[in-house]
């Protein structure tokens, strides 16, 4: 089946987050990190990771899922979400031939 694409933009709480995290919010993106290491290995994740912004850093992220239903399952579960908040986007990808 054709997956199809999404590009994920994960805003933090505030501006300064990267910087002045709490011990609780670090633990919740290394577990955040932990969770979707997985799906980078089986390649449902193509990209993953922090964006040095200089108006505030964000994380960003590419999937390729079998629908939206099988991604939002993935973000409910992600332990970053509500923390931070999902800005989901469809894409059009360009991708290696098989």
């Amino acid at each position: 089946m054709i997956k199809k694409h999404f590009f994920l933009k994960l805003n933090p709480p505030r501006t300064t987050f990267t910087l002045d995290m709490t011990a609780e919010e670090r633990a919740v993106m290394q577990k955040h990190v932990a969770y979707w290491q997985p799906y980078v290995e089986n390649g449902t994740v193509i990209v993953l990771g922090p964006v040095a912004d200089p108006q505030g850093g964000y994380g960003i992220a590419v999937v390729a899922v079998e629908n939206e239903e099988e991604l939002n399952t993935l973000i409910a579960a992600d332990p970053a979400n509500g923390l931070n908040k999902y800005e989901v986007h469809p894409m059009r990808a360009v991708t290696k031939q098989k």
